[in-house]
């Protein structure tokens, strides 16, 4: 029963990435939307190294103009939708 998480505080709110980050299981989806793409930068990626599926919103990555993120995938809206239709839930952190 995957969860899909979606994120969109950035490090100024560590407690709610620590919140969402303690819920999960190993199936699961953190889905990096908003300030929460700024959590993909290299000097931040660290704190999500036992999650094994990231994602971020393209538009938003772009939106901030960000070029160098570390082992995130992008997806487009079609991909968001796609996440939401593959897991039995959402959840919302922000």
């Amino acid at each position: 029963m995957p969860t899909l998480h979606t994120l969109n505080r950035g490090p100024s709110h560590a407690s709610c990435l620590e919140e969402c980050l303690s819920t999960m299981a190993n199936d699961d989806t953190l889905l990096l939307i908003e300030d929460g793409v700024y959590w993909a930068l290299p000097s931040h990626i660290s704190v999500l190294n036992d999650v094994s599926h990231i994602r971020a919103l393209k538009a938003d990555v772009l939106a901030r103009g960000l070029h160098q993120l570390s082992g995130t995938e992008l997806v487009d809206d079609d991909g968001f939708v796609g996440l939401c239709t593959q897991h039995d839930r959402v959840v919302s952190w922000f």
